[in-house]
């Protein structure tokens, strides 16, 4: 596949160069900025300011003995992250694609990051209108139903700490923007077992989900079923709650979770 030139895609110089220079280490195990500006093509000083940048993130660290620059350990956290998503994928899959055959509407598995929700695959449904896929995309965690479904198993000084001086932006009309009034949906969130998007985030579309843990007990993803709010009717909604807890128990189950 032929590369995009520099004219389509859209690059952030400085960002362009922090990557390529993480790619270096491909080759070596570490390298000192004068090896590293010759690779990169780029004067000692933009490299030095680089990689004093990736330091402080713990992208990368010197080599107090050496004075060269290694990989850091948030590079082994991230590919942590994703050798697990890519193992919860292949566990989740199979029981996403029984759900749609089941019930004809989107399945989402998502992940929790910080405030955000991050949708990491999805099996579509086969109507014309539908949902549009969101897998890659990040939204905001208090206005979903995947994001609520993770939120509401935090320890309470976590969800403070994520919620202290934060503003909960209305993204419709129906958005949950008190947060006393938030901390007491994801109470009857954990109490239930599962979360509903009631056009919260998107108007015209809910959503249901529950909460998918591993061996440790603990929430580490969440599932739901999406769609448009004429088809996901009241009489409708409590047979994909039944449907998304049984699937997100059977990945759970995958993952060792032991009920």
């Amino acid at each position: 596949m032929q590369r995009p030139s520099k004219k389509e895609t859209p690059l952030v110089r400085a960002v362009d160069h922090a990557l390529q220079l993480l790619s270096c280490y491909s080759e070596r195990e570490e390298m000192g900025v004068t090896e590293l500006s010759k690779k990169l093509g780029l004067h000692k000083n933009n490299v030095f300011r680089i990689l004093a940048t990736l330091e402080f993130r713990g992208y990368i660290e010197q080599n107090k003995k050496t004075e060269g620059y290694r990989l850091g350990p948030k590079i082994f956290e991230l590919g942590l992250i994703f050798k697990y998503q890519m193992g919860l994928i292949k566990h989740a899959r199979p029981i996403m694609e029984e759900i749609v055959k089941r019930h004809n509407e989107t399945t989402y598995l998502g992940v929790l990051r910080n405030i955000y929700a991050i949708y990491i695959d999805n099996v579509e449904t086969s109507y014309t209108v539908r949902v549009v896929s969101r897998v890659g995309s990040q939204i905001p965690a208090y206005a979903s139903a995947i994001g609520k479904v993770q939120l509401a198993y935090l320890p309470s000084d976590d969800l403070e700490r994520l919620l202290r001086d934060r503003r909960l932006r209305p993204l419709t009309s129906n958005t949950i923007t008190d947060k006393d009034f938030l901390t007491e949906e994801l109470r009857r969130v954990a109490q239930e077992g599962y979360a509903l998007d009631n056009e919260e985030f998107e108007e015209d579309v809910r959503c249901v989900a529950a909460p998918i843990r591993d061996y440790t007990r603990w929430v580490v993803a969440g599932l739901s079923i999406s769609g448009p709010a004429f088809r996901l009717t009241d009489d409708v909604i409590p047979s994909l709650i039944e449907t998304v807890k049984w699937g997100a128990l059977q990945i759970s189950k995958s993952l060792g979770y032991v009920p």
